[in-house]
């Protein structure tokens, strides 16, 4: 029977090793250790998630990510400050660690400097003031390669759309319908729900999912 047990005992383990590696690895970056560990405590009660690291600045997350999974996601508090603020750190993660889905989140930022993030590298952005629900949603929105805005005033959306068009290089033109994705995916809809208040044919949830990464494209992410 010790056999036996040994072996469903290892068996278990085995399981518990997948299903704790299955689960998506988020590095917590803020200057404020409070807002760090809170964040932090979050994700960790999250089932889906597991932390992998906390920095409080620029350097300490790069170290961090070395040493992370390639496809971990990054959320960079844009309190930090500095020759290598937060801007910086996301450029520099999207430079270095290309695999990683960053996502800023700052407290009552305005669009200015949300537009900056966005035009940083980051797949989007989480207001640290919604509910703690929506704050783990918005990072399985990153997870899945999407943009999300959580957060901020609708009426600030033509204003961040204007400043990715004006800072982007190339041909960083939205088209009309470009910014009305934009708009709605704003509100943290999915591509089905931006379908149907759009009110496309069933079949245009990939042309809506093809117009969104089409704005990424051009705002150089």
């Amino acid at each position: 029977m010790a056999p036996l047990s040994t072996s469903r005992s290892t068996t278990s383990r085995s399981r518990a090793h997948r299903g704790r590696e299955a689960r998506v690895a988020v590095l917590v970056v803020d200057a404020l250790p409070v807002v760090r560990a809170g964040i932090a405590m979050l994700i960790e009660g999250c089932p889906d998630f597991r932390l992998v690291s906390q920095a409080g600045n620029a350097e300490d997350a790069l170290t961090a990510l070395k040493k992370a999974p390639s496809n971990c996601v990054v959320i960079v508090g844009l309190g930090l400050e500095g020759p290598h603020d937060a801007f910086w750190l996301i450029e520099a993660i999207c430079d270095r660690f290309p695999g990683c889905a960053v996502i800023a989140s700052g407290a009552r930022s305005d669009a200015v400097t949300i537009s900056r993030a966005l035009l940083s590298g980051a797949g989007g952005f989480v207001d640290k003031n919604v509910d703690p629900d929506e704050f783990l949603d918005s990072i399985h929105v990153a997870v899945r390669g999407e943009m999300v805005l959580a957060g901020p005033p609708q009426e600030w959306v033509g204003t961040i759309a204007n400043r990715l068009e004006a800072g982007a290089s190339g041909d960083g033109h939205l088209t009309g319908r470009e910014r009305e994705v934009l708009s709605i995916a704003a509100e943290g809809l999915t591509a089905r729900q931006i379908a149907e208040r759009l009110l496309l044919p069933e079949d245009a949830e990939r042309a809506v999912e093809a117009a969104k990464q089409g704005k990424l494209a051009k705002l150089g992410q």
